[in-house]
């Protein structure tokens, strides 16, 4: 079978008389090197990068559509939902001040997270115009999810006799408001069991900022 000749100049190229896809690759040929760099200057940005790759013999990736936004951002994991913290923790409404767990390991840590939303009942008084969670109640909640850590069977604490004691070097660095979820990250730091007391390092953020940081002390009491 004989295999049609591929023009090798310009003039070649326009005047045979092939398909347009063979005529693109026979003028892609015929084209000298500077008259090729000169049409991919002209070209838009993206036309000249693609047309470069592939005079380069790479592959030309197509840009991924755009994703919408309701549906970039992953759910929250659940380690333990709002009923297993209900069976841990005492506390009830209004005061209880953690929805979820999203990370835990025994004796070590926990990360908690505190929806924040206009309908908390702190709201209507703190500040009516200007709604922001009290620093008090951050420091109550991230002691919850402290308490979440030590009241588990693998510390030995007791949710009927374990209390938060203290705190220290407490800082808040910016304004939790209304919308804002608040992740909590509480880390036993030392654990004196004979006594019933437990350090941890207790860290607030919402959307990767550190918004509140400080010491904790837990204790079990004995009757």
């Amino acid at each position: 079978m004989e295999v049609a000749a591929v023009p090798r100049s310009a003039a070649a190229c326009r005047a045979a008389p092939l398909l347009p896809a063979v005529r693109a690759a026979a003028c892609h040929l015929a084209l000298p090197r500077r008259a090729f760099s000169a049409s991919v200057a002209a070209a838009p940005a993206p036309r000249r990068l693609a047309a470069r790759r592939a005079a380069d013999g790479d592959s030309v990736e197509t840009a991924p559509e755009a994703v919408p936004i309701e549906k970039r951002f992953p759910p929250f994991p659940s380690v333990m939902d709002i009923n297993q913290i209900r069976e841990i923790l005492p506390h009830r409404f209004p005061f209880l001040l953690v929805d979820r767990v999203i990370e835990y390991k025994a004796g070590e840590y926990a990360v908690g997270i505190k929806n924040v939303t206009i309908n908390d009942n702190f709201f209507p008084g703190h500040f009516p115009e200007r709604p922001i969670m009290p620093g008090v109640l951050m420091v109550e909640a991230m002691a919850q999810v402290g308490g979440l850590v030590m009241l588990q069977p693998e510390v030995g604490g007791s949710r009927d006799n374990f209390f938060f004691a203290g705190i220290d070097k407490v800082r808040f660095r910016k304004p939790v408001i209304a919308g804002d979820t608040l992740i909590m990250r509480m880390t036993l730091t030392k654990y004196q069991k004979r006594f019933g007391l437990a350090k941890m390092e207790g860290k607030a953020y919402v959307g990767g900022d550190l918004v509140c940081e400080g010491e904790f002390l837990l204790v079990s009491a004995t009757e």
